[in-house]
């Protein structure tokens, strides 16, 4: 995924991509490089309609939260 996102000439977002992946192979004991995947299992029990409604906005609105879009519609990945 690293080499895709380094040899992408379209990919906005390249630098802050790679910084992430650095800072995050940094702050880890498990690799010396770049950490794409977190390595922690955290699992989120979908019990009912609600919480699914709200995991499935959370996950549209962290575009707009961060700042790379204006309105969720705007994000080329949004469904």
């Amino acid at each position: 995924m690293i080499e895709a996102i380094e040899s992408n000439p379209q990919e906005s977002l390249k630098k802050w991509l790679l910084w992430m992946f650095n800072r995050a192979g940094k702050k880890s004991a498990a690799t010396s490089k770049s950490q794409f995947w977190q390595h922690h299992n955290k699992p989120i029990e979908l019990w009912s309609e609600k919480v699914i409604k709200q995991k499935i906005d959370y996950i549209h609105n962290n575009p707009v939260w961060i700042g790379f879009v204006v309105n969720t519609e705007d994000w080329k990945y949004s469904s």
